[in-house]
């Protein structure tokens, strides 16, 4: 659902001077945006790999923004996970759950072993939406636990991780990753407010994931 081709993506990111960007497309199950099933992430592998020979030394990955849907169940089989670079996991609809209902649909998300990130915990769309009633510390010590991250998100409507939240995250010992939630080339430019938002929290290069070499975080794509 973005507005610029993978290679133009990666064109600008690497005009950054980024070493990697993750392509992370929504799944299905959203439903907002015409998300990616098994066989349309399967098709973009193939996109990446002559981007990647257009860009290298800088290197796409093939991720994607997989759906939690309701019953917890991840929105891709985990034979599709397996094979990608990195899966960030998130929930789109029933933001309005109760805290236990929350709560249990993230933790059943994360008994896969293919999870490399949370995003956008709290669901928050400010001025629009409320933070959900997840309960973030228990979410905090089971991502804890498995070794993986948590996202704080750029875009202006989200910034979700909020900066108390990063204080939360490092105080649990679980990384964060400063993620832009980029849907155009313009969108790589949502990196300033993540970055802004983890220092608030007190976040140093240290603390996040993707300040690492690529190497380092495809070695850490699915936690411990």
């Amino acid at each position: 659902d973005g507005r610029a081709t993978i290679y133009e993506m990666g064109l600008a990111a690497k005009e950054r001077g980024y070493e990697y960007l993750a392509i992370c497309d929504h799944t299905v199950s959203v439903g907002a945006v015409p998300g990616l099933d098994a066989d349309g992430v399967r098709r973009q592998a193939e996109e990446i790999v002559e981007a990647n020979e257009r860009l290298a030394p800088f290197r796409l990955l093939r991720g994607t923004e997989c759906d939690i849907r309701r019953d917890g169940a991840l929105d891709l089989a985990e034979d599709v996970l397996a094979e990608l670079d990195w899966v960030q996991v998130s929930v789109h609809g029933g933001q309005r759950g109760s805290r236990e209902e929350l709560t249990k649909r993230v933790l059943a998300a994360l008994d896969s072993p293919y999870v490399s990130c949370l995003s956008h915990p709290t669901g928050r769309l400010i001025g629009h939406r409320p933070p959900n009633a997840v309960d973030l510390e228990a979410v905090l010590a089971r991502l804890a636990e498995q070794g993986r991250a948590v996202e704080v998100n750029g875009l202006p409507p989200r910034l979700d991780l909020r900066d108390e939240h990063v204080r939360l995250a490092r105080e649990a010992g679980v990384s964060v990753v400063c993620s832009t939630d980029a849907h155009s080339t313009r969108g790589l430019g949502n990196m300033e407010l993540s970055v802004a938002t983890a220092r608030r929290g007190g976040a140093g290069p240290s603390d996040v994931l993707n300040t690492r070499p690529l190497e380092e975080v495809v070695e850490r794509r699915f936690g411990r």
